[in-house]
């Protein structure tokens, strides 16, 4: 056997194989948590799943469960140029009347919006009259310019804001996630009426943000799975009672739009593992309605709108000469109005009528505002004849009647106007459809989550197939020679005038995410085709362009090298819409034709598997008949299954020889293989430019130092608070007795006049200081404070500290004198003498009464030799003792000279006897006396021996000792008592080590006069010392 020493030089490869295992789940449990992303107009929700954390709200800083969508820019009093301060939420929100020309609410309708493309841009300026929106000239979409920056900081794109309110839903994501925590996957919720500009843009703000989108999910499907996380539905495949879908309608108002979506509800018992069958929940979108401009924020607007026009009516407002426009047009109170407007629809929701006063609104002017709630269903009227609309085209969609729907799921603040649901009860028909069985605020988050726990490796959760719809239909088009052949289009050729314009349609509104299609091509020539969207109102928004590369190519080899002709070549692209963000994409392309099969040797593989006995070619390997399957099963059996064997292998072999006399006529006839070539193409993004790689870096590197110059702040802003905190600390410190005596005059003095300088200098010229100023004035007056305070600390610590180091070495000393006593008597004849065992014979005549009759006296003779050899054998050496006793001299003179020296200062002078140096000598005597004590009272116990007698249980009764500091454990035969130190390491009482010592003296006596001849195993209580 090696030396115990180098047995421990080199790890185990199982070792290192579980290690490595162990640190890939640790990080894949780190790298697991994903979020759910609810992005609303005007607020933002989030959901976190983790290991350990399931589906949780993220809530905001000041504890709430969902956060306005806004982003503030407060100016920055810092030196030129510097990056403003930003806010988000509430905090945004209540910075909107203040600085209205920084604080940009409600961004989700602007996203992939071209200038002039839509009615929203111009409503927007309207309620937000004070943001100064330019055209980003790449994109030609909106962007900010923020007067809080420099003059020559660049706009901010719609998209560059977006980012930092996920930047900080991931801040408060990780923070509940816990410490070291890092997000990065992430499902966020869109419109079913999201274009590809669009969907393209929001992803392009998760990238900004650090982010990966793993899927993009309607707001109706996200509902539809939190619905289905706590339901079970029937199978509708059930052999024996097949159960029919149910259908739902999740009708979603929200703050910018409203969006009904019809879902089917079903289960499916499939295949599972092994020969299995299991039943998994599918929610799948039939279909889609939408009203893009219908929500909270048109009827926000309505009720400005009146409250501009009665402000505009009031006697002062007309002797100041207040117009509406004049109003509207005005930042703050624009800003004051729209606020308030929010709030009285909300109130409204549950009461009949409330108001609002304004100070000062416009002009000077002060406003007070009264409404009820028939004045404000009044305004409203409009607005809900249009509630209809979006049901009408989703049930249109699905093809279903409302009647066919199981019930109306309502999402959505929104929705929560009495209006709104008396309009949708109307239309139902039976107010028992309308359910608020969701949570209308939380569903959709809660589904997001629940997505993406599915999607990630590390969750194992309940198996939901959800589905969702494309919304537009996709088409492709292409041009052709008018010849009827398809045009190539390359960079060498031009415009062809004769050329003709096809399309052709792929996929409808109501197809199914991650469906696929294949798409012939007659072209033989490398060709571009355009992937378009159809956007309601006849709209076509381009996609992507695909271009082959080796079209040409491809088609002259399959020619030249299999002969094919050409009307036998059949060129095809699988089109699929992606079920990542419902996009239409060309995943592969191949060319191909069918020819004669020439190769009689077969491929390599196929070598290779008849090599390895598992045949070439499918049709050469025929299925086991059941005869055959018992004559192979027959070959591992003995020798007497032989003749049935033999039989079966006869068969076999008949078998197989009217197979290959069957299949030998058809070896003369022609077979066909298909050639197939992959083709090449590249696909371009169409419709908004795309951001160069170079403005991507840029924006990146701007987020970064904004990110930079945040916490350079909040770093400052804790040195201010720590140096504010410290003046009043020390001021405070001035006035307290122990400080006053263990400081003198001038010292004090000098503190007083820092203490004043520091504060005017804080509050004057020092407001705008740097973090490294603060911190250079904080350190000037801790120069002051920290002597004088550690000088009174370390007088009023200083005499019990000396006290309980004066104890430990009188314990110490107590413990020495009792050592060395033990091995003076181990040492002595007469302990020799008491320690000699006893005659066998007399052991024997005491055992006889107790012994059964297959008792063998051999054992008891083996046991009390043993325990005689052990009773000789001394607890403590001199070497022991001299350990202890060197460093009790050593701590003993250490504090003698200490204390002198001390006692020699004032309390004004620095100490040279402190609390750390006298915890450091009492540990330092602790541990000499423990690694003794330790060391041999933690003797492994020795082997028993067995016998094959009767076994004879003796308990007793044993006294512990319990004490703050000190306790002994439990021992068992060959164990000698443990003294354990206390939680803090202090130093065993006398008494009790004394008290251990003493026991185990009587455990080894006891072995030596009632052990001997006894050849019976002996038990003890767990509780005997």
């Amino acid at each position: 056997m090696a030396p115990p020493g180098r047995r421990r030089g080199a790890l185990s490869p199982l070792l290192l194989t579980l290690s490595f295992i162990l640190l890939l789940a640790s990080t894949a449990s780190a790298a697991s948590a994903v979020i759910g992303i609810d992005l609303g107009t005007e607020y933002i929700k989030a959901a976190l799943v983790k290991p350990g954390i399931p589906l949780e709200i993220v809530l905001t800083k000041d504890s709430r469960r969902k956060e306005a969508a806004t982003v503030a820019f407060k100016p920055a009093a810092g030196p030129a140029g510097a990056f403003p301060e930003r806010l988000y939420g509430s905090d945004a929100v209540a910075l909107a009347a203040r600085f209205p020309s920084d604080v940009y609410p409600n961004l989700k309708p602007l996203l992939g919006l071209a200038r002039g493309s839509s009615p929203v841009e111009e409503e927007y300026r309207s309620r937000h009259p004070a943001l100064d929106v330019v055209v980003n000239a790449t994109r030609n979409t909106l962007a900010f310019k923020s007067a809080a920056c420099a003059e020559d900081e660049k706009p901010f794109l719609v998209e560059e804001i977006l980012a930092m309110e996920l930047q900080n839903i991931r801040a408060n994501a990780e923070a509940l996630a816990g410490k070291g925590s890092y997000i990065r996957d992430v499902v966020i919720t869109v419109p079913p009426f999201y274009t590809a500009d669009e969907r393209r843009a929001l992803e392009l703000a998760a990238d900004l943000a650090g982010l990966r989108v793993l899927a993009l999910v309607s707001d109706g499907l996200a509902v539809g799975i939190n619905y289905a996380t706590s339901r079970t539905f029937p199978s509708v495949n059930d052999a024996t009672k097949p159960a029919k879908p149910e259908h739902h309608l999740v009708f979603d108002m929200g703050a910018g739009s409203t969006s009904a979506t019809v879902l089917r509800f079903r289960g499916r018992t499939v295949k599972d593992v092994g020969r299995t069958n299991k039943t998994v929940q599918e929610v799948d979108v039939l279909g889609a309605g939408w009203d893009r401009s219908l929500g909270g924020d048109a009827f926000n607007g309505a009720i400005l709108d009146h409250m501009a026009d009665e402000f505009a009516a009031t006697a002062k407002a007309k002797a100041a000469g207040v117009t509406v426009d004049g109003v509207k047009a005005h930042g703050r109170a624009a800003a004051k109005l729209w606020k308030e407007a929010e709030r009285l629809r909300q109130v409204l929701s549950a009461n009949t009528e409330t108001q609002a006063g304004f100070e000062g609104l416009y002009e000077d002017v002060d406003f007070r505002y009264k409404i009820t709630r028939p004045q404000l269903e009044e305004m409203l009227t409009h607005f809900a004849d249009r509630i209809e609309a979006p049901i009408a085209r989703a049930l249109a969609a699905a093809n279903l009647s409302v009647a066919e729907l199981d019930s109306v799921i309502l999402h959505g603040g929104a929705v929560r106007t009495p209006l709104v649901q008396r309009r949708l009860e109307k239309l139902l028909g039976d107010a028992g459809k309308l359910r608020s069985n969701v949570n209308a605020d939380e569903a959709a988050v809660f589904g997001a989550a629940f997505k993406g726990a599915g999607l990630t490796p590390g969750f194992r959760v309940k198996e939901i197939r959800a589905s969702d719809c494309a919304g537009y239909a996709v088409g492709i088009d292409w041009k052709s020679d008018g010849k009827g052949n398809d045009l190539l289009i390359r960079p060498a050729w031009g415009p062809c005038s004769r050329a003709t314009e096809h399309k052709q349609k792929v996929f409808l509104p109501t197809s199914q995410t991650g469906a696929e299609k294949q798409i012939p091509c007659k072209n033989r020539e490398d060709l571009r085709f355009g992937i378009s969207q159809h956007l309601s109102g006849g709209q076509v928004a381009p996609v992507a362009t695909v271009q082959t590369t080796n079209l040409t190519k491809s088609v002259a080899k399959l020619a030249d090298k299999h002969g094919c002709a050409e009307a036998d070549i059949v060129a095809k692209f699988a089109i699929r819409l992606s079920p990542s963000n419902g996009l239409p994409e060309v995943v592969r392309g191949s060319v191909s034709c069918e020819v004669d099969d020439t190769d009689k040797k077969g491929s390599v593989v196929d070598g290779v598997k008849g090599l390895f006995g598992f045949g070439g070619k499918k049709d050469e390997q025929e299925v086991l008949q059941e005869g055959e399957a018992e004559a192979l099963s027959g070959e591992s059996t003995p020798s007497s299954s032989s003749p049935s064997a033999s039989s079966s292998s006869s068969s076999s072999s008949s078998s197989a020889s009217k197979s290959s006399s069957s299949t030998a006529p058809d070896a003369d006839k022609p077979r066909k293989k298909t050639e197939v070539i992959p083709l090449s193409f590249t696909a371009t993004t169409e419709g908004l430019p795309e951001v160069p790689v170079a403005e991507i870096k840029r924006l990146k590197q701007r987020l970064a130092d904004f990110d930079a110059s945040d916490a350079a702040r909040r770093q400052r802003e804790e040195a201010v608070n720590t140096l504010e905190a410290f003046t009043y600390r020390a001021r405070d410190l001035l006035s307290d007795d122990s400080f006053v005596g263990a400081s003198t005059e001038t010292e004090r003095e000098q503190l007083g006049v820092k203490l004043q300088a520091a504060s005017d200098w804080l509050y004057g010229d020092g407001a705008d200081a740097a973090k490294d100023m603060l911190k250079e004035r904080l350190k000037e007056l801790k120069a002051i404070v920290n002597p004088i305070d550690r000088r009174r600390q370390e007088a009023a610590k200083r005499p019990q500290e000396v006290k309980l180091l004066r104890e430990a070495l009188e314990q110490s000393k107590s413990l020495v004198a009792m050592i060395r006593d033990q091995v003076d008597k181990a040492a002595s004849p007469t302990a020799e003498a008491e320690a000699k065992p006893s005659s066998p014979s007399s052991a024997a005549d005491d055992d006889f009464a107790e012994l059964d009759d297959d008792t063998s006296t051999s054992t008891s003779t083996a046991t009390s030799s043993k325990a005689a050899e052990a009773s000789e054998v001394p607890m403590y050496t001199a070497d022991d003792v001299a350990s202890i006793a060197a460093v009790h001299e050593s701590v003993d003179k250490w504090l003698t000279a200490k204390v002198a020296e001390q006692e020699k200062l004032s309390a004004q002078d620095d100490p040279v006897l402190v609390s750390a140096d006298i915890s450091a000598k009492a540990k330092e005597l602790n541990k000499a006396v423990m690694d003794v004590l330790q060391m041999k009272m933690k003797t492994p116990p020795k082997a028993k021996a067995s016998s094959k007698g009767k076994s004879k249980t003796k308990k007793g009764k044993g006294k512990s000792g319990t004490s703050s500091s000190t306790s002994t454990t439990a021992t068992t035969d060959g164990e000698m008592p443990t003294i354990r130190v206390g939680e803090e390491g202090d130093m065993p009482l006398e008494e009790e080590m004394l008290e251990a010592l003493e026991k185990a003296k009587e455990k080894v006596a006891g072995k030596m006069s009632k052990g001997k001849g006894k050849g019976k195993d002996k038990t003890h209580d767990p509780n005997e010392l």
